[in-house]
This record gives C-alpha cells, sequence and structure tokens, in this order.
C-alpha cells in the first residue's frame, strides 16, 4: 500500500496518495506519518498546517525514520513548525539522520560541525561527514571538502584532492565549484595552470550567479585581465 501510495503521490494525485498515507499512518507506519507530515508541510492536497507536520516527524522520528529527522532538523534550524530555532536540537536531528545514511542530513552536519552552529567546532568531523555525503553524490558536499583540503582544515592539506573534490561538483554544475576549480587553474594548484580554463570556469560561475566571478568578468572587460 505503501508503494502505492507514493505512485499516487508522484503523480501528483495528492487526494488518493493522502488517503492511502492517513490510513497507513494511523496503523503506525513511520514512512507514511513522514509523507503525510511533507503534504501537510507543502499544502499538497490539503490544507498547510505546519503543526500537524511537526507531529508527524516527530511520531515517526521515535522509529528513528531518516527523512522525519531531517526533516526536523529543518524545522528547528528555522524556526518553522511552530517551533523556536534552536540549532542545538537541530543538529541533533541532522546528525541522527546522518548517520542513517541520509545525504542532506550529512552536508547539514558537516556544515555545522564546520561553523560551530549547534556543536563545538570540529573540522575533523566536519571532514568526514561532507566525504559521506559526497559518496552519495552531493554537489555541495564535494565543493565544501574541497575547501578543507585546498586550505587543510581538518584533513592534511592536498591541491589534487580538492582538484578532484572541485572538479566532481563542477559537473553537477555547482557555480560555487566552477569558481574554485577555476582558481585552481588560474593559480597551477593540483593541476597545470591554464588561464583559458579558468576563464571558462569563471564564466560558468558567473553565469550560474556567483558574486566574485561576475566581478572577475568585470575586470576582464575593463583591463583584459583574469585575476582570482
Amino acid at each position: 500500500m505503501l508503494k502505492q501510495a507514493h505512485a499516487y503521490y508522484n503523480q501528483q494525485n495528492y487526494t488518493e496518495a493522502l488517503n492511502l498515507y492517513k490510513q497507513l499512518a494511523d496503523e503506525g507506519n513511520a514512512d507514511a506519518m513522514t509523507s503525510l507530515g511533507f503534504m501537510y508541510q507543502n499544502g499538497q492536497g490539503i490544507i498547510k498546517d505546519d503543526r500537524q507536520a511537526f507531529n508527524l516527524y516527530e511520531q515517526a522520528a521515535k522509529s528513528e525514520q531518516p527523512y522525519a529527522l531531517f526533516n526536523l532538523g529543518l524545522l528547528y534550524a528555522n524556526g518553522q513548525g511552530n517551533v523556536d530555532e534552536n540549532h542545538f536540537k537541530a543538529f541533533e536531528y541532522f546528525q541522527r539522520s546522518a548517520v542513517a545514511g541520509v545525504d542532506l542530513a550529512q552536508y547539514e552536519t558537516a556544515l555545522r560541525y564546520e561553523r560551530g552552529l549547534g556543536c563545538v567546532q570540529d573540522f575533523n568531523q566536519a571532514a568526514y561527514w561532507y566525504e559521506e555525503a559526497a559518496k552519495r553524490g552531493h554537489a555541495e558536499a564535494f565543493n565544501n571538502l574541497g575547501v578543507l583540503y585546498k586550505d587543510g582544515f581538518g584533513v592534511e592539506q592536498n591541491y589534487h584532492r580538492a582538484f578532484v573534490c572541485f572538479s566532481r561538483a563542477s559537473e553537477k554544475d555547482l557555480a560555487m565549484a566552477h569558481y574554485n576549480l577555476g582558481q585552481l587553474y588560474d593559480s597551477g594548484l593540483g593541476v597545470e595552470q591554464n588561464n583559458e580554463k579558468a576563464l571558462e570556469l569563471c564564466r560558468k560561475a558567473a553565469y550560474g550567479g556567483h558574486e566574485n566571478a561576475k566581478n572577475i568578468i568585470k575586470k576582464l572587460q575593463e583591463n583584459g585581465t583574469i585575476v582570482f
């Protein structure tokens, strides 16, 4: 029945999906509770109700449902769902979801370790969780792990590994990664210097909305040089 509910949801047949999720949630199915909570949170097929969404996520989290834990983390991080912003609780839920293998939660956990947000700052743990998320293809995690390798925070400085990480994120068309990879090409760090490649990546980053890249392109237009 859960599979059919997911199928209805993916078809945007929210009425049927909602009926099945409600039935399963009443029977104690944590996955259905999580999906039902998401529908309440986003007002899909039903009137938006952040409090009901929070209650359903909280109930599902008792069974360690990974995405319920992640969604609770988001609610606490942003002060939504009729709860006050609480970065300590957000970190707790993100980490529990990260341990369960959710790449989005692994990235959020890493980000908080890097910034000391809701936890003690720990670059080693940040690098570990960025790597876990990167293994699952998370673009921002690849980029941020690359920054740690470039700067030598939490890991031994390694420009080649930074290059690999930035490249993987750039392949996913992440503007920040285009910019960071361009920096390496411009400086010849971890890769043979190539100003043409640097300029190409800078243009991609600028097109993707990266402000520093936009400024560089502007300078290039003004004086014919590119300086990262």
